[in-house]
Protein backbone atom coordinates (compact mmCIF):
# COMPACT_ATOMS: atom_id res chain seq x y z
CA UNK A 1 0.00 0.00 0.00
CA UNK A 2 1.37 3.40 -1.45
CA UNK A 3 1.56 6.21 1.44
CA UNK A 4 -0.79 9.43 0.64
CA UNK A 5 -3.91 9.57 -1.07
CA UNK A 6 -3.98 7.87 -4.55
CA UNK A 7 -8.11 8.75 -5.74
CA UNK A 8 -10.00 11.81 -5.57
CA UNK A 9 -10.95 12.89 -1.69
CA UNK A 10 -14.33 11.38 -1.03
CA UNK A 11 -17.12 13.86 -0.84
CA UNK A 12 -20.46 12.23 0.24
CA UNK A 13 -23.64 13.66 -1.12
CA UNK A 14 -26.40 14.72 1.28
CA UNK A 15 -29.33 12.08 0.85
CA UNK A 16 -32.82 12.88 0.00
CA UNK A 17 -36.27 11.65 1.35
CA UNK A 18 -36.64 9.88 -1.95
CA UNK A 19 -33.37 7.80 -1.70
CA UNK A 20 -34.00 6.96 1.79
CA UNK A 21 -37.73 5.85 1.20
CA UNK A 22 -36.22 3.81 -1.74
CA UNK A 23 -33.93 1.80 0.45
CA UNK A 24 -36.21 1.54 2.98
CA UNK A 25 -38.37 -0.24 0.49
CA UNK A 26 -35.31 -2.39 -0.66
CA UNK A 27 -34.34 -4.17 2.34
CA UNK A 28 -36.13 -7.73 3.06
CA UNK A 29 -38.68 -8.08 4.62
CA UNK A 30 -38.27 -9.94 7.60
CA UNK A 31 -39.59 -10.69 11.19
CA UNK A 32 -36.90 -10.80 12.75
CA UNK A 33 -34.79 -7.40 14.83
CA UNK A 34 -32.24 -6.37 17.03
CA UNK A 35 -32.24 -5.42 20.20
CA UNK A 36 -34.61 -2.50 19.88
CA UNK A 37 -37.20 -4.86 18.67
CA UNK A 38 -37.74 -2.85 15.21
CA UNK A 39 -38.12 -5.14 12.35
CA UNK A 40 -37.45 -4.29 8.85
CA UNK A 41 -41.45 -5.25 8.00
CA UNK A 42 -42.71 -2.41 10.48
CA UNK A 43 -39.84 0.23 9.06
CA UNK A 44 -41.82 -0.27 5.40
CA UNK A 45 -45.56 0.06 6.88
CA UNK A 46 -44.31 3.29 8.11
CA UNK A 47 -41.41 4.23 5.80
CA UNK A 48 -43.84 7.54 5.48
CA UNK A 49 -43.73 8.38 8.18
CA UNK A 50 -40.50 8.11 9.32
CA UNK A 51 -38.61 8.71 6.11
CA UNK A 52 -37.85 12.24 6.98
CA UNK A 53 -36.56 11.92 10.60
CA UNK A 54 -33.91 9.11 9.27
CA UNK A 55 -32.96 11.57 6.06
CA UNK A 56 -32.23 13.91 8.14
CA UNK A 57 -29.99 11.41 10.83
CA UNK A 58 -28.40 10.18 7.56
CA UNK A 59 -27.26 13.74 6.67
CA UNK A 60 -26.65 14.85 10.15
CA UNK A 61 -24.19 11.43 10.38
CA UNK A 62 -22.01 12.86 6.65
CA UNK A 63 -22.06 15.80 7.70
CA UNK A 64 -20.24 15.54 11.19
CA UNK A 65 -18.61 12.01 10.39
CA UNK A 66 -20.41 10.10 13.82
CA UNK A 67 -22.24 6.84 12.91
CA UNK A 68 -24.93 6.50 15.46
CA UNK A 69 -24.07 4.99 19.19
CA UNK A 70 -27.47 3.31 19.66
CA UNK A 71 -27.47 1.56 15.98
CA UNK A 72 -23.87 0.01 17.32
CA UNK A 73 -25.42 -2.71 19.21
CA UNK A 74 -25.86 -6.28 17.69
CA UNK A 75 -27.27 -9.53 18.75
CA UNK A 76 -25.44 -12.67 18.15
CA UNK A 77 -27.08 -15.62 16.38
CA UNK A 78 -24.41 -18.65 16.86
CA UNK A 79 -25.60 -20.54 13.01
CA UNK A 80 -24.34 -24.22 12.82
CA UNK A 81 -21.69 -24.83 9.97
CA UNK A 82 -20.63 -28.52 10.61
CA UNK A 83 -18.45 -30.99 12.70
CA UNK A 84 -19.20 -31.34 16.57
CA UNK A 85 -21.96 -29.43 18.01
CA UNK A 86 -20.69 -28.60 20.99
CA UNK A 87 -17.63 -26.79 20.27
CA UNK A 88 -18.43 -23.16 19.90
CA UNK A 89 -15.49 -22.48 16.95
CA UNK A 90 -17.90 -24.78 14.86
CA UNK A 91 -20.74 -22.40 14.74
CA UNK A 92 -20.62 -19.08 12.78
CA UNK A 93 -21.41 -15.22 14.60
CA UNK A 94 -24.62 -13.75 12.83
CA UNK A 95 -25.19 -10.33 13.66
CA UNK A 96 -28.42 -9.47 14.43
CA UNK A 97 -28.47 -5.28 13.68
CA UNK A 98 -31.43 -2.78 13.83
CA UNK A 99 -33.21 -2.32 11.19
CA UNK A 100 -32.28 1.47 11.29
CA UNK A 101 -28.57 0.59 11.41
CA UNK A 102 -29.02 -1.53 8.09
CA UNK A 103 -30.94 1.96 6.33
CA UNK A 104 -28.14 3.85 7.79
CA UNK A 105 -25.72 1.64 6.43
CA UNK A 106 -27.27 1.21 2.72
CA UNK A 107 -27.30 4.85 2.08
CA UNK A 108 -23.46 4.75 3.40
CA UNK A 109 -22.56 1.80 0.98
CA UNK A 110 -24.16 3.41 -2.22
CA UNK A 111 -22.14 5.91 -1.51
CA UNK A 112 -18.97 4.39 -1.16
CA UNK A 113 -20.13 2.23 -4.34
CA UNK A 114 -20.09 5.07 -6.23
CA UNK A 115 -16.91 6.54 -5.55
CA UNK A 116 -15.08 3.34 -5.69
CA UNK A 117 -16.65 2.15 -8.93
CA UNK A 118 -16.08 5.58 -10.46
CA UNK A 119 -12.40 6.13 -9.99
CA UNK A 120 -11.79 2.18 -10.94
CA UNK A 121 -10.30 1.41 -7.11
CA UNK A 122 -11.43 -2.22 -6.95
CA UNK A 123 -8.84 -4.80 -8.01
CA UNK A 124 -10.38 -6.22 -11.00
CA UNK A 125 -9.21 -9.56 -9.19
CA UNK A 126 -11.98 -9.15 -6.66
CA UNK A 127 -15.28 -10.81 -8.00
CA UNK A 128 -16.86 -11.49 -4.06
CA UNK A 129 -19.64 -8.70 -2.90
CA UNK A 130 -19.48 -6.90 -6.29
CA UNK A 131 -22.59 -6.06 -8.39
CA UNK A 132 -22.75 -8.12 -11.65
CA UNK A 133 -19.07 -9.82 -10.56
CA UNK A 134 -20.67 -13.74 -9.69
CA UNK A 135 -19.24 -16.80 -8.47
CA UNK A 136 -19.98 -17.92 -12.52
CA UNK A 137 -17.54 -14.84 -13.40
CA UNK A 138 -14.43 -15.95 -11.17
CA UNK A 139 -14.80 -19.45 -12.06
CA UNK A 140 -14.61 -18.73 -15.82
CA UNK A 141 -12.01 -16.42 -15.10
CA UNK A 142 -10.31 -19.54 -13.35
CA UNK A 143 -10.41 -22.08 -15.97
CA UNK A 144 -10.00 -19.87 -18.94
CA UNK A 145 -6.44 -19.02 -17.07
CA UNK A 146 -5.76 -22.73 -16.69
CA UNK A 147 -6.94 -24.08 -20.21
CA UNK A 148 -4.74 -20.96 -21.80
CA UNK A 149 -1.71 -22.74 -19.93
CA UNK A 150 -2.64 -26.31 -21.19
CA UNK A 151 -3.05 -25.15 -24.99
CA UNK A 152 0.50 -23.17 -24.75
CA UNK A 153 1.69 -26.47 -23.20
CA UNK A 154 2.95 -25.13 -20.13
CA UNK A 155 2.82 -26.87 -16.93
CA UNK A 156 0.09 -25.19 -14.20
CA UNK A 157 0.40 -24.91 -10.67
CA UNK A 158 -2.05 -23.23 -8.14
CA UNK A 159 -2.37 -22.02 -4.25
CA UNK A 160 -6.00 -21.75 -2.38
CA UNK A 161 -6.32 -19.55 0.19
CA UNK A 162 -9.13 -19.36 3.03
CA UNK A 163 -9.42 -16.94 5.62
CA UNK A 164 -10.98 -18.98 7.99
CA UNK A 165 -13.67 -16.58 9.96
CA UNK A 166 -12.12 -13.23 7.92
CA UNK A 167 -15.14 -10.99 8.76
CA UNK A 168 -14.24 -11.92 12.29
CA UNK A 169 -10.22 -11.15 12.00
CA UNK A 170 -10.40 -7.55 10.31
CA UNK A 171 -7.74 -5.78 12.10
CA UNK A 172 -9.66 -1.76 12.51
CA UNK A 173 -6.13 0.02 12.47
CA UNK A 174 -5.05 -1.61 9.65
CA UNK A 175 -7.98 -1.65 7.99
CA UNK A 176 -8.23 2.78 8.66
CA UNK A 177 -4.61 3.34 7.72
CA UNK A 178 -5.68 1.87 3.96
CA UNK A 179 -8.54 4.22 3.71
CA UNK A 180 -7.08 7.16 2.48
CA UNK A 181 -5.55 5.23 -0.68
CA UNK A 182 -8.99 5.16 -2.01
CA UNK A 183 -9.88 8.86 -0.98
CA UNK A 184 -11.52 8.29 2.07
CA UNK A 185 -10.19 11.03 4.57
CA UNK A 186 -12.00 13.95 6.28
CA UNK A 187 -15.32 13.36 7.33
CA UNK A 188 -15.90 10.32 5.09
CA UNK A 189 -12.70 8.90 7.17
CA UNK A 190 -14.18 10.19 10.50
CA UNK A 191 -17.34 8.29 9.68
CA UNK A 192 -16.02 4.85 8.56
CA UNK A 193 -13.60 5.26 12.20
CA UNK A 194 -16.79 5.99 14.51
CA UNK A 195 -18.65 2.93 12.41
CA UNK A 196 -15.91 0.03 13.27
CA UNK A 197 -15.67 2.08 17.32
CA UNK A 198 -17.41 0.95 20.09
CA UNK A 199 -19.47 -1.76 18.91
CA UNK A 200 -21.21 -3.97 21.23
CA UNK A 201 -22.61 -7.32 20.86
CA UNK A 202 -23.80 -10.11 22.99
CA UNK A 203 -24.50 -13.70 22.54
CA UNK A 204 -28.09 -14.81 22.26
CA UNK A 205 -29.26 -18.79 22.65
CA UNK A 206 -32.41 -19.98 22.09
CA UNK A 207 -34.17 -22.68 25.04
CA UNK A 208 -36.61 -24.55 23.19
CA UNK A 209 -36.76 -26.53 26.05
CA UNK A 210 -38.37 -23.40 28.54
CA UNK A 211 -39.11 -21.26 25.26
CA UNK A 212 -37.01 -19.00 26.49
CA UNK A 213 -33.74 -16.85 25.13
CA UNK A 214 -30.54 -16.93 27.44
CA UNK A 215 -28.62 -13.62 26.86
CA UNK A 216 -25.09 -12.70 27.82
CA UNK A 217 -23.58 -9.28 28.96
CA UNK A 218 -23.01 -6.86 26.58
CA UNK A 219 -19.57 -7.11 25.06
CA UNK A 220 -17.01 -4.58 23.26
CA UNK A 221 -16.46 -5.56 19.59
CA UNK A 222 -12.26 -4.84 19.40
CA UNK A 223 -11.66 -6.10 15.97
CA UNK A 224 -13.73 -7.59 12.27
CA UNK A 225 -17.33 -6.19 10.94
CA UNK A 226 -20.40 -7.47 11.79
CA UNK A 227 -21.62 -10.93 9.82
CA UNK A 228 -25.05 -9.51 8.69
CA UNK A 229 -24.36 -6.45 8.02
CA UNK A 230 -24.11 -4.03 4.97
CA UNK A 231 -21.09 -2.55 5.09
CA UNK A 232 -19.50 -4.90 6.33
CA UNK A 233 -18.04 -6.82 3.44
CA UNK A 234 -17.39 -3.58 1.27
CA UNK A 235 -15.19 -2.88 3.91
CA UNK A 236 -13.36 -6.24 4.26
CA UNK A 237 -13.06 -6.45 0.22
CA UNK A 238 -10.83 -2.89 0.88
CA UNK A 239 -9.15 -4.42 3.49
CA UNK A 240 -7.67 -7.11 1.02
CA UNK A 241 -7.85 -5.13 -2.04
CA UNK A 242 -4.57 -4.57 -1.98
CA UNK A 243 -3.54 -8.33 -1.97
CA UNK A 244 -2.73 -8.70 -6.07
CA UNK A 245 -0.26 -5.79 -6.10
CA UNK A 246 1.72 -7.55 -3.39
CA UNK A 247 2.35 -10.80 -4.72
CA UNK A 248 4.50 -11.40 -7.96
CA UNK A 249 3.68 -10.21 -11.14
CA UNK A 250 3.79 -13.07 -12.89
CA UNK A 251 1.07 -15.19 -11.48
CA UNK A 252 -2.74 -14.82 -11.46
CA UNK A 253 -4.48 -14.29 -8.85
CA UNK A 254 -8.61 -14.49 -8.65
CA UNK A 255 -9.96 -13.93 -5.59
CA UNK A 256 -13.56 -14.33 -4.32
CA UNK A 257 -14.43 -12.80 -1.08
CA UNK A 258 -12.11 -14.61 1.21
CA UNK A 259 -11.52 -17.24 -1.25
CA UNK A 260 -7.78 -16.58 -2.64
CA UNK A 261 -7.24 -18.49 -6.16
CA UNK A 262 -3.49 -18.07 -7.14
CA UNK A 263 -2.05 -19.54 -10.97
CA UNK A 264 1.71 -20.03 -11.45
CA UNK A 265 2.54 -21.16 -15.15
CA UNK A 266 5.98 -22.30 -16.12
CA UNK A 267 7.50 -24.42 -18.65
CA UNK A 268 10.04 -25.82 -15.87
CA UNK A 269 8.87 -27.52 -12.86
CA UNK A 270 11.39 -26.52 -10.80
CA UNK A 271 11.11 -22.75 -11.50
CA UNK A 272 7.09 -23.42 -11.11
CA UNK A 273 7.84 -24.75 -7.36
CA UNK A 274 9.73 -21.55 -6.52
CA UNK A 275 6.86 -19.02 -8.03
CA UNK A 276 4.33 -20.70 -5.60
CA UNK A 277 6.26 -21.45 -2.62
CA UNK A 278 7.91 -17.56 -2.78
CA UNK A 279 3.90 -16.16 -3.71
CA UNK A 280 2.75 -18.29 -0.54
CA UNK A 281 5.26 -16.29 1.55
CA UNK A 282 3.93 -13.23 0.16
CA UNK A 283 0.18 -14.06 0.56
CA UNK A 284 0.92 -15.18 4.21
CA UNK A 285 3.28 -11.45 4.47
Amino acid sequence: MNKGTSAPPLVFKSFSTKEITQIIKSLKTKNSSGFDEINTKLLKISVNYICSPITHICNKSISIGIFPKRVKFSIIKPLFKKGERAIPSNYRPISLLTAFSKVIEKALCNRLIDHLNINSLLNPQQFGFRRNLLTENAIFNLTHEILKALNNKMIVGSIFFDLEKAFDLINHSLLINKLPHYGITGKSKLLIESYLANRFQRVQLDNPVLDTKLDSMWMKVKRGVPQGSILGPLLFILYINDLPNSIMQNVAPVIFADDTSILSTRQDANKLQEDLTLTFIQVSE
